[in-house]
């Protein structure tokens, strides 16, 4: 039996009770592209040699590809096969320094993209009226963005500011803080929280990943000099690219 055939071996990879053979297929294969075992460009077998060596039916095969090619783990090129994608370069963005999504690609010499999802003049919700400190008859400037590097989606990023430090949502279009520096009302510190999420159907549909698929949410309410909140922004992002890093020092 050589290496390619032993592989995919239904001894190697099924196990009686742990799930559907597709899934069970399709973490065997998971676990050798993290693992080195396949390289990014080594090529899967074709659908029938591979259902004919796994010993399942083809049907089986095509789920657990399927489910390789949503994690992106597996292309699929027309007329040639699957391959091995090459994995997603990981971004390193600092906890401590208070820097826009665009200023980030930008130091990292790529180029960032930014689709407004919606953006307007509204009524504040519970949450913004807390962390803002708005009143019910007062109004809060909302920007939703779907935000790229590269031509792929990686983060989106639910903002509300004050309608006196945002008066005109409608001028955003790529920098939120760009704007906000030039009218001198920016944030001058901010405090995070970063949770695990798992994607609801709508955001998946958006950054392009399976629904359920785990992102890291940060929840950043930004202050002025003066202790003013003026901030709250609830961001989405991959937790397959981003890797958030902060530097702890004694006191």
């Amino acid at each position: 039996m050589d290496i390619e055939t032993s592989l995919y071996d239904p001894t190697v990879w099924h196990r009686a009770g742990r799930g559907p053979r597709y899934q069970q297929l399709y973490r065997h294969i998971a676990a050798e592209i993290r693992s080195g075992g396949l390289q990014p460009g080594d090529q899967l077998p074709p659908e029938r040699d591979l259902a004919d060596t796994a010993d399942i039916s083809r049907v089986t095969v095509r789920k657990a590809v399927s489910l390789l090619v949503e994690e992106g783990l597996i292309e699929q090129r027309r007329g040639a096969g699957s391959f091995v994608a090459m994995p997603s370069p990981r971004l390193e963005q600092s906890l401590s320094s208070l820097v826009s999504f665009t200023e980030t690609m930008r130091a990292r010499g790529m180029q960032a993209t930014s689709e407004v999802l919606s953006r307007g003049l509204f009524s504040p919700n519970p949450d913004e009226m807390v962390t803002l400190g708005l009143a019910a008859h007062e109004k809060v400037a909302r920007i939703n963005r779907l935000r790229s590097a590269g031509g792929t989606p990686i983060a989106l990023e639910y903002s509300s500011l004050p309608r006196d430090i945002l008066r005109d949502p409608e001028k955003i279009e790529t920098s939120l803080y760009t704007l906000l520096r030039k009218d001198g009302s920016a944030p001058t510190r901010a405090i995070q929280r970063v949770t695990a999420l798992n994607l609801s159907p709508s955001d998946a549909d958006l950054m392009k990943l399976p629904e359920g698929s785990a992102v890291l949410q940060i929840v950043r309410t930004g202050y002025l000099a003066s202790g003013r909140p003026i901030e709250l922004t609830r961001g989405l992002y991959r937790s397959d690219i981003y890797d958030f890093v902060s530097e702890l020092r004694l006191d």
